[in-house]
């Protein structure tokens, strides 16, 4: 199903299929230090888990190569944040600064809205600036900088904590 295009890229659902190049893309991601916490992108069957069935997504170029993917996962298990997800987009470096970024968070939120999430947030090691600016771009306010998170390598790293409310759901 196409949700949304750009040039040469369309925005569809995420396909188990897709994960060899989403893995790529995540390990790419991963290496920069700046993308996230995480040292090593996890099989299909463990990624499947961690993340929400619904909104997922990735952009595709006209020759089916993965440029980016988005997906949420819940941030609790219990009840009363059932509508409550963090947010994760990753662009191919080769891709990056094409407005893809863009076009698959805003998918994401549509989906998200469709889907009873009546927040999203985002949690971005500060040192991320184009993420933080695209977040912004999408909705996203920061909340706040969250200091010394987590390590990452051995060193502390800060988090920018963003979340974007609906303003139709949960109202």
């Amino acid at each position: 199903m196409e949700i949304a295009t750009q040039r040469s890229v369309m925005v569809s659902e995420m396909l188990p299929e897709h994960y060899p190049q989403i893995k790529e893309i995540y390990q790419l991601g991963i290496a920069t230090n700046n993308a996230t916490f995480e040292t090593k992108a996890p099989d299909w069957e463990e990624w499947d888990q961690k993340h929400m069935v619904t909104c997922r997504f990735v952009a595709l170029t006209e020759d089916a190569r993965v440029a980016g993917w988005a997906a949420l996962t819940p941030v609790s298990g219990r009840c009363v944040y059932r509508g409550v997800a963090e947010d994760s987009v990753y662009i191919h470096p080769d891709f990056k600064g094409k407005g893809i970024g863009k076009l698959l968070l805003q998918a994401l939120v549509q989906a998200s809205e469709e889907a009873g999430i009546w927040t999203l947030q985002a949690g971005i090691l500060v040192e991320n600036v184009a993420s933080i600016k695209l977040h912004e771009q999408c909705g996203f306010r920061v909340v706040g900088v969250r200091e010394r998170l987590g390590q990452l390598h051995g060193q502390w790293r800060d988090t920018c904590l963003m979340e974007r409310r609906s303003t139709t759901v949960g109202l």
